[in-house]
Parts: structure tokens; C-alpha cells; sequence
């Protein structure tokens, strides 16, 4: 980040189909994203560690029971 030349404004102007990678001492520490097709909602639950914790218990209780399948649906 202590290499950064411009505002973050800048930055946010060039965040196309890829993500902008901040980083510390060579570590990446954030990403800038675009948003254009996502709501606030999937933003804050796709980072958020209970839910994603969920997830992969929901996950793998259906590979360990099964589950209904998509024609029963």
C-alpha cells in the first residue's frame, strides 16, 4: 500500500472483469471488486464466515446422507 500513486477513486475507476489486488509487503490484504450485477445482501454473506461455515456444513452432510434430488424437487 505504500507504493500506491493514486486515489482510490483511481483505482476504482480500473476495476474491470478483474479484480484490483491491495497488498502488504507482497501479502494481499483486500481486493477491490465489481459489483455491477450483485446485491448488498450476497456481498456481505459471501464473505461472512458463520454463514460460509453453513455452507460447508450443509455440504457435507448432503455428500455424507444424500438429499433429495433435483427430479424430486
Amino acid at each position: 500500500m505504500d507504493e500506491a500513486t493514486d486515489s482510490l477513486a483511481e483505482y476504482v475507476r480500473d476495476v474491470g472483469s478483474e479484480p484490483v489486488i491491495v497488498t502488504v509487503d507482497g501479502k494481499p490484504i483486500a481486493a477491490l471488486v465489481a459489483i455491477e450485477n450483485a446485491d448488498l445482501e450476497t456481498l456481505t454473506l459471501s464473505t461472512h464466515p458463520e454463514f460460509l461455515a453453513l455452507i460447508e456444513r450443509s455440504r457435507a452432510r448432503q455428500n455424507a446422507e444424500g438429499g433429495i434430488s433435483p427430479q424430486t424437487i
